[in-house]
């Protein structure tokens, strides 16, 4: 099976290893990749929001199945080309990418289906801002209703920031969507989705804010770890059978259904789990930890949803023990990052249980790995358990060296310290 795979960051990185280990992928493409992308496929240039430039790389290079890392080329209609070119695509179509791209319909698919999620409005004028912001509170939750890479999100007890930030995305011309604020522990459940079949992956918990202990503005994610002590089993097929499956099944019933990878962002409080977001694509940075567990070939599990026989493949197997992911961001992130600096102690480390993936980097003329973006590296810890797991990536990240970077220090360790506790009714 020749697979090409379109993206260029640590998802895409985490993706592409893991292909690899599937004895059925025989060529293995990225597009447009990265540094790190490159030791382990063919790297090819493509725009990856351009549909024709997709496809004609596709055809050139005989894929026998695409997947899409990104969340915008999935809601710009890319994977509906790759498709009508009768290649099979792992990546849902425009229509059921809007699961994602807009967070009306998200709400409008789960009040359908009868999936518990927060309250919301949508605002799409500053005259109603300040009205709807009092139907709200003493926490608030403002948000982009379109894409918004994560950072489109201000949660905070405080009114004024909490207008600002509606304000802000008015002036851009994006609605904001308020939210009431949802208590509880956020996990995150990955599902592979053909049509009404579901098959979960491991649950992981992302790290959102830019600081130790959840200080400072959101950001893409800052670390996710895999899985989760604190879960019980039950929660995590009861999330399935009453979220997924019934938002699956409602977006058959709308004549959209859903093929590729369906992401549950939830919080679970004291009724049960509620529905944060849906993501129509693997989540970065969970994906790095939960790929790094996985012992199924990949290549089968995403072949099979794009060609709509989940249904006939085994379910994942997984190794024992956790894996945690931390990300090394660069001076600024989330804001506008410092870019260029030299990337020092990185190596090859893709055969040990501390494997440093790639997001935003860049080869110089002279051969120097260069930060390129805002999330630079994400460096994955596998051990017997979390605490040594952790370990694990931390001890690897002391030997990387690129100037005024941040990571967070505590990914993983409210769990590791027990200090994570499901509420009671």
């Amino acid at each position: 099976m020749r697979v090409l795979v379109i993206g260029s960051g640590a998802r895409e990185h985490a993706l592409v290893l893991s292909l690899r280990r599937d004895p059925a992928v025989s060529a293995l493409y990225a597009a447009p990749g990265n540094a790190g992308i490159a030791q382990h496929a063919q790297v090819r240039p493509v725009d990856p929001s351009s549909a024709e430039a997709v496809v004609a790389l596709a055809t050139e290079l005989a894929a026998d199945l695409v997947v899409i890392g990104p969340e915008v080329p999935l809601v710009l209609g890319v994977a509906d080309a790759v498709r009508a070119a009768g290649i099979a695509c792992f990546g849902p179509s425009a229509a059921a990418a809007r699961i994602e791209g807009s967070k009306a319909f998200a709400k409008d698919v789960m009040t359908a289906a009868g999936v518990r999620t927060a309250h919301s409005e949508v605002v799409d004028t500053p005259a109603e801002l300040d009205a709807a912001l009092d139907r709200f509170g003493p926490t608030w939750v403002v948000k982009d209703d379109g894409l918004a890479a994560g950072k489109g999100v201000v949660v905070t007890a405080d009114r004024l920031a909490a207008r600002d930030h509606g304000a802000e995305l008015l002036e851009q011309g994006h609605p904001v969507l308020l939210e009431s604020f949802l208590d509880g522990p956020e996990v995150s459940l990955f599902c592979l989705v053909d049509g009404e079949t579901v098959v979960p992956l491991l649950p992981a918990q992302d790290h959102k804010r830019v600081g130790d202990g959840d200080t400072g503005p959101n950001t893409g994610g800052m670390g996710a770890y895999t899985p989760l002590p604190w879960l019980p089993e039950e929660t995590v097929t009861a999330i399935v059978e009453d979220v997924v499956k019934p938002v699956a099944a409602e977006m058959v019933r709308r004549g959209c259904p859903f093929s590729g990878l369906l992401y549950a962002g939830l919080a679970i409080g004291a009724a049960g789990p509620s529905v944060v977001e849906f993501n129509c694509r693997f989540g970065d940075p969970e994906t790095q930890a939960v790929l790094a567990l996985l012992e199924s070939p990949l290549g089968e599990l995403l072949n099979a949803t794009a060609t709509g026989t989940l249904a006939e493949v085994a379910a994942p197997r997984w190794r024992d023990g956790s894996a945690i992911t931390v990300v090394i961001a660069a001076e600024n992130y989330p804001g506008r990052p410092r870019l260029g600096d030299v990337i020092t102690g990185v190596g090859e480390g893709a055969q040990d249980d501390a494997p440093v993936l790639h997001a935003g980097t860049a080869l110089r003329e002279d051969g120097a790995l260069v930060s390129s973006g805002g999330r630079v590296l994400s460096v994955v810890g596998v051990g017997a358990d979390l605490s040594e797991a952790r370990t694990k990536a931390y001890d690897r990240i002391a030997t990387i060296k690129l100037p005024g970077s941040h990571y967070r220090t505590d990914i993983g360790l409210a769990a590791v310290e027990n200090r994570i506790a499901l509420p009671t009714q």
